[in-house]
């Protein structure tokens, strides 16, 4: 992470890496989310069945490990969680060098993947804005201490296809992680004063601290709106997947035996919240 990255991601919040991913890992990564989808989407309402502690159901696939909740039609969004599990072919994020460099500098104990999710989002469908203020959510901190920036939960979301504004691109309202104000706005991400629009394209990541208010513009293109997104916080932390928040990390004991210890202590939180 160059100085200028950690100056700008301390000052907005987040920042953008253009061409993070190589072309052939686009392809590999497309591929892969492709076919899953086409899995969940068949499965998305049969049992068996998983509340969230959020309210939401999801479908537990015992066949390929992952969640899914939602609809594939307009105005809707599909979420599938613990997709390491379905498919070797995400193993390239696992441990991913590039993304590693990012995450040790802004997590100062050691990190852990807590957050796996393919977000798929249809024609009229809007990612609300969330994040900004929450006082009595710890887990959300952002600081910067000791002389280096502190984050507990980071997401990077790495893009497999070009995202412009009308086919709902990420938005952020830079600084709101520092802010200790409530917004007094809304949550629309179409019409909130301050929002930036983040049209990127393929290969491109997108790195923000969960502490950061952010969403996404409606889809309104006709374009199916696929991204994948990774968590990370530290080691203490616990699934913060809202199919299986708080619990231990959902990996099944044959991609644990596909991975190096190194990918598997990823996935370990070896002791509890202090």
């Amino acid at each position: 992470m160059t100085e200028i990255e950690q100056y700008e991601f301390d000052r907005q919040g987040f920042i953008v890496i253009p061409q993070f991913l190589q072309t052939k890992e686009v392809a590999q990564l497309t591929t892969a989310v492709d076919r899953l989808l086409d899995h969940a989407v068949e499965r998305v309402a049969l049992p068996p069945r998983k509340q969230s502690a959020w309210g939401s159901e999801y479908h537990a696939d015992s066949e390929l490990g992952y969640h899914v909740q939602g609809e594939a039609t307009e105005g809707q969004t599909i979420i599938i969680e613990d997709f390491w599990n379905a498919d070797s072919a995400f193993d390239l994020l696992v441990d991913h060098a590039p993304t590693m460099a990012y995450i040790h500098a802004i997590i100062a104990p050691r990190p852990t993947i807590n957050n796996s999710e393919i977000r798929v989002r249809y024609r009229g469908n809007a990612s609300r804005h969330h994040g900004g203020r929450r006082p009595h959510a710890h887990k959300y901190r952002y600081s910067f201490t000791d002389g280096r920036i502190d984050c507990m939960m980071v997401r990077m979301i790495y893009f497999i296809h070009d995202v412009n504004t009308d086919e709902g691109a990420f938005t952020v309202i830079p600084g709101t992680h520092k802010s200790e104000l409530a917004c007094p706005y809304g949550t629309d991400p179409d019409t909130e004063p301050g929002t930036f629009t983040l049209a990127v394209k393929a290969g491109d990541a997108i790195l923000f601290t969960e502490a950061l208010r952010h969403g996404g513009h409606t889809n309104r293109s006709d374009q199916v709106r696929k991204t994948i997104h990774v968590g990370y916080g530290p080691y203490w932390m616990m699934s913060q997947n809202m199919a299986t928040m708080d619990e231990p990390q959902y990996v099944l004991e044959s991609t644990l035996d596909r991975w190096t210890q190194q990918q598997r202590d990823l996935f370990r939180t070896l002791v509890p919240n202090p």
